[in-house]
C-alpha cells in the first residue's frame, strides 16, 4: 500500500485545463488542501502564456490537448515566463510518444486523469520537491515502447560507461528504479545520505546523465533494472 504523501505548505498551483467542470473540480480540489494555493488557471495556450508570468506558480497542472491542440511544444515557454515553476503533466491521452516528448522539453512527471485525486495530490508533493513523477505501470509502458523502438545495439561508448559503474553504484540505480528516495537508499545499504548523494553524482558524470529522472529512463533502456509488470 502506498502511503498518502501530503503537500507541504505553500505550494502555488496554475490550471492549464480547457474543460470548465474540469477545471471546477480540480479548484475544489486544490483549495480543499491547506498546503495548496491555486494561483491561476487557463484554458488557451494564448491565455496561459499571457497570465502565467504574473501568477509565477510552484506548479503547472498541464493537459496535453486543449480543444485539439497541442500543448506539449509550449513547455520551453510555460518554464521560461515562470522560471521557478514545475510543470506537471494532468492528461487523458495516451500516446507514449507525446509523453516522451513533454519529459524532454522539461515536464517533471505525468498523471493520467482517470487517477484518483490522492495520486494528483502525491504527485504535486514530489514534483514540488524536484523529484519526477511517472507512476511504475506507465513507466513500464512507455520505456517497452522506447526499448523496442531503439532495439539497435548500443554503441560501444555507452557500454563502456555501463562498464565503468562500481558494485554499489549498480546497485544504488536498481534502487532508485524502485522508487526510493535518498533517505530510503541510505537506509537500505546503512550509508549515509551524504554518500548517496556522493554516488548519485558519479552516476550521473559516469552516464552523462542530468537528474533522477534521466537516470531511470537510462537505467530502463539500457537494462540495468528491470521494468515494472
Amino acid at each position: 500500500m502506498q502511503c498518502v504523501d501530503t503537500p507541504p505548505q505553500h505550494i502555488r498551483v496554475f490550471i492549464v485545463e480547457d474543460h470548465a467542470i474540469m477545471r471546477a473540480g480540480l479548484r475544489l480540489l486544490l483549495e480543499s488542501q491547506p498546503g495548496l494555493t491555486m494561483v491561476g488557471e487557463a484554458a488557451t495556450r494564448t491565455e496561459v502564456l499571457e497570465t502565467i508570468g504574473g501568477a509565477q506558480p510552484d506548479i503547472v497542472l498541464l493537459d496535453l490537448d486543449l480543444a485539439g491542440e497541442s500543448t506539449v511544444d509550449s513547455i520551453p515557454a510555460l518554464l521560461t515566463a515562470a522560471p521557478g515553476a514545475h510543470v506537471l503533466i494532468l492528461t487523458g491521452v495516451r500516446d507514449p510518444e507525446l509523453h516522451r516528448q513533454a519529459v524532454r522539453l522539461g515536464a517533471r512527471g505525468l498523471v493520467l486523469k482517470e487517477k484518483a485525486p490522492e495520486i494528483l495530490l502525491q504527485a504535486i508533493a514530489k514534483v514540488h520537491r524536484g523529484e519526477a513523477w511517472i507512476e511504475r505501470t506507465m513507466m513500464g509502458q512507455v520505456l517497452d515502447e522506447m526499448t523496442r523502438a531503439q532495439a539497435a545495439p548500443r554503441p560501444d561508448p555507452e557500454l563502456a560507461r555501463i562498464a565503468s559503474l562500481t558494485a554499489r553504484e549498480r546497485c544504488i540505480i536498481t534502487l532508485i528504479g524502485e522508487g526510493l528516495r535518498n533517505k530510503q537508499i541510505a537506509d537500505r545499504l546503512y550509508i549515509s545520505e551524504t554518500t548517496v548523494r556522493h554516488h548519485l553524482t558519479a552516476i550521473f558524470d559516469k552516464l552523462e546523465v542530468d537528474d533522477r529522472l534521466e537516470l531511470v529512463v537510462y537505467a530502463y533502456r539500457h537494462s540495468l533494472v528491470e521494468l515494472p509488470r
